[in-house]
């Protein structure tokens, strides 16, 4: 082996470490964001069925009042 074919050799081994790092990361960083994401679900539900409850009461109660002669429907 020629002293040329060992340095590209050696310089493919170490981008193919350095790849495989990346990638190990990424699927790390992967895991996480899916737990942060199913824990902010877990906390937002319930303020969010909330909010829906308190809209649905708020438009059932304008749907009640009574409307004023010459306001739009």
């Amino acid at each position: 082996m020629t002293t040329t074919a060992l340095v590209w050799l050696v310089v493919g081994l170490v981008s193919l470490t350095a790849v495989l790092a990346v990638l190990i990361a990424l699927i790390r960083h992967l895991f996480v964001l899916g737990r942060a994401a199913s824990r902010f679900q877990e906390e937002v539900s319930p303020l969010a069925r909330e909010i829906g409850e308190l809209a649905d009461t708020a438009s059932n109660r304008s749907r009640r009042m009574p409307r004023r002669p010459g306001s739009p429907p």
